[in-house]
């Protein structure tokens, strides 16, 4: 099935076609800056919303709704009248023939042909040649992951509880983050606000403090690309909230219980039934495809190199930006995606205007921020590092000032004001995996790979046999500082 312009019109009569493949800041904001071209806009995604990735752990950790990051993509443009939305998953590009092959909700093919297109396919999980490793330890990229997560963590102060054997026990309240930039030390910082402060008082039988949470980073410090006093105060704040930090500490294997990792004091292996990766990450396999059609190599992350003006070297009406493409050793975060598809934009609306004074893309590099705690961050903007609570606030600030929609901004205000600052609580910490493991038994649904990795089934023989014995806790202990 071909798709041509929304009003249907004759080849000989139609507007300029532009078709954007991936609704994330890239995407999004390339489509939002042709509003007033007069151009068909066509935003092709895999998924019905826009995700705003830097909070994805916070719904990892209860905090927030996904709702509040994840506004569906056609609610954004329903008022941009030359803009429409399509539910495909983008199979393949063929830059010769100006079409872009994909699949519908159904499977069925879907041909896009195009005038100019912008590929903003973002990024994936990299797990360094050990793909192996997916299976134990799941990352966090989409909505999908941050709730698998979310059940992994949850899910495990639940078998904690039911435990008897203090061995057992211990794995069950052991975590490990596999990897220490923004998107790991943000996770570990909100789990162990959940063991320390949060989830004490709901439990009778385990002192949820007692949890053990792991941070590793093969690099020689946190947060690799901060400055180093932001650093140091990252590692020391970590330390003080009970995490065990491992630098220069690379993980060599892992099963469902456990995982191995080399460290300078050499190899070591932690009993723990959860492992969440955060190491690292990969462009999306469109980045390759589109490489192959033009005759270009990717470089070790998959990522394909662009011209100054951000197109694709021998095809000018074709534009790459974003996680997926190499330019200026730019860092795979938002704020080239956002600045590459407003440019972009304004590139297309001269072209059409017949302007060819155009001027290299040049990137402002507006600093980089991360949490640990609450009321505790890091900041490096505007050649000004601070840390703390002025840290903290300027994160938030700069967070909610760049979701989607007043109703969202206002929301999330309210759900970290309820959750963080009064009651302390994380009111989203509902776990559907119970749910979800029943209907693939009675084959209600498919089998999605996703379930062993929260809560995998026993593998040792022991265990089977081994009852869950629900251990009383002292009464002293039930509500003994919480």
């Amino acid at each position: 099935m071909t798709i041509e312009s929304p009003a249907g019109a004759s080849s000989a009569g139609r507007r300029h076609r532009v078709v954007v493949v991936g609704g994330g800041f890239g995407g999004l904001n390339a489509v939002r800056e042709l509003a007033d071209a007069d151009v068909d806009v066509t935003l092709v995604d895999r998924t019905n919303h826009h995700l705003f990735q830097p909070l994805l752990y916070q719904v990892a950790a209860g905090i927030l709704s996904p709702g509040l990051i994840a506004p569906a993509l056609r609610g954004i443009v329903k008022n941009q009248a030359n803009a429409r939305v399509l539910l495909a998953d983008v199979k393949e590009l063929d830059l010769e023939a100006k079409v872009v092959h994909a699949t519908g909700p159904d499977d069925r093919p879907l041909d896009l042909p195009y005038d100019t297109l912008v590929v903003a396919a973002g990024a994936t999980h990299s797990y360094f040649g050990k793909d192996e490793f997916a299976e134990f330890a799941p990352g966090m990229k989409t909505i999908e992951d941050a709730r698998f997560t979310r059940d992994a963590i949850l899910s495990k102060f639940e078998m904690a509880e039911e435990a008897a054997d203090p061995a057992e026990r211990a794995e069950w309240l052991t975590f490990v983050v596999i990897g220490a930039g923004p998107t790991g030390v943000e996770l570990v910082g909100q789990i162990a606000e959940l063991a320390h402060s949060v989830l004490p008082r709901d439990y009778r039988s385990i002192n949820t403090r007692d949890a053990r949470i792991v941070l590793l980073e093969g690099a020689p410090s946190v947060l690799p690309p901060f400055d180093k006093k932001l650093q140091a105060y990252t590692h020391q704040q970590l330390e003080k909230m009970g995490v065990e930090v491992h630098t220069n500490s690379l993980a060599t294997s892992m099963d469902h219980e456990s995982i191995t990792f080399k460290s300078p004091e050499g190899e070591q292996t932690i009993r723990a039934r959860t492992r969440i990766w955060a190491a690292g990450v990969a462009a999306s396999p469109l980045a390759k495809q589109l490489a192959a059609e033009a005759g270009l190599e990717t470089d070790r992350a998959g990522r394909i190199p662009v011209n100054p003006d951000c197109t694709v070297a021998g095809h000018p009406e074709v534009f790459a930006i974003g996680d997926m493409v190499s330019l200026n050793k730019l860092p795979g975060v938002a704020q080239p995606a956002m600045q590459e598809s407003k440019y972009v934009g304004k590139v297309i609306k001269k072209r059409l205007s017949r302007e060819t004074d155009t001027a290299p893309f040049k990137y402002f590099d507006k600093g980089s921020m991360a949490t640990i705690g609450y009321r505790s961050a890091v900041a490096d903007a505007f050649k000004f590092k601070v840390t703390g609570v002025i840290a903290y606030a300027m994160w938030a600030f700069i967070h909610v000032l760049y979701l989607v929609g007043w109703g969202n901004r206002l929301l999330t205000l309210y759900q970290w004001l309820r959750n963080l600052v009064f009651t302390k609580n994380r009111n989203h910490r509902i776990i559907t995996y119970s749910r979800a493991k029943k209907d693939i038994n009675t084959g209600r649904i498919y089998k999605t790979g996703r379930l062993s990795a929260i809560l995998p089934a026993v593998s040792r023989p022991d265990d089977l046999n081994r009852p869950l014995a629900v251990p009383t806790r002292p009464a002293s202990e039930t509500r003994s500082g919480a």
